[in-house]
């Protein structure tokens, strides 16, 4: 299957599928981090036309979208306007709406929850159709997805992912909420986990693979 994964830059999800055999390739404005040649430097916008069986938007602009970023839509962080606000949502609704209705067939977001301002921007925006999180996809207490980070998806075309793991959330850890501030905070709050990553590749890409002989 061919394969976008949008908005990654780390390579985890583009990895993933391509463990299994994809045609798959990431796309962010930012280099790969791993140097690969399957990425693609550009707006995911500039390649949503071309041909691909199935895309995964993992990382799309969400501090204006989700919840815990609405107060700043009535009271701006120091530096900042409420107009230059206003902006940036309406600049993440555009993208979460292009990638949402892009042309095609199977489509999964990953986004936080959304405040109502978002959802009226959003065009044919439905309800995410699950939520997971790190930990449901770990083996080990002190491996990599033992996390807890609530993590939305908005599907079309494609069943809720199923949990892998034998983690029961007890001894989860709370660093992605406790990440130290910095230029750094944000890259490293939005990095993907292994554990998803590989359930989506051996899931969504099954899924899509058995529609498509199917067809």
């Amino acid at each position: 299957m061919r394969v976008l994964v949008a908005c990654e830059c780390s390579g985890v999800v583009r990895r993933a599928f391509d463990r299994l055999g994809h045609d798959a390739w990431s796309c962010d404005l930012k280099p790969a981090e791993d140097r690969s040649n399957r990425h693609l430097v550009c707006d995911v916008r500039d390649v949503l036309a071309d041909g691909w069986d199935l895309m995964a938007v993992m990382h799309p602009p969400c501090t204006r979208l989700c919840n815990s970023g609405v107060r700043w839509l009535t009271t701006p962080p120091p530096g900042r306007t409420l107009a230059e606000m206003w902006q940036e949502l309406d600049d993440g609704a555009a993208l979460f709406s292009d990638c949402w209705n892009a042309p095609i067939p199977r489509i999964a977001v990953e986004n936080p929850v959304m405040h109502r301002h978002a959802k009226e921007r959003i065009r044919g925006y439905e309800p995410f159709a699950q939520t997971v999180q790190p930990w449901h996809f770990g083996t080990e207490e002190d491996g990599p997805d033992n996390e807890r980070k609530r993590t939305c998806f908005w599907l079309k075309g494609l069943p809720p992912l199923k949990a892998t793991g034998t983690l029961d959330g007890t001894t989860a850890r709370d660093s992605v909420h406790k990440a130290s501030p910095g230029a750094k905070r944000a890259t490293e709050r939005s990095r993907f986990f292994p554990g998803i990553a590989d359930a989506m590749a051996a899931q969504w890409g099954g899924y899509a693979h058995s529609a498509a002989l199917a067809a």
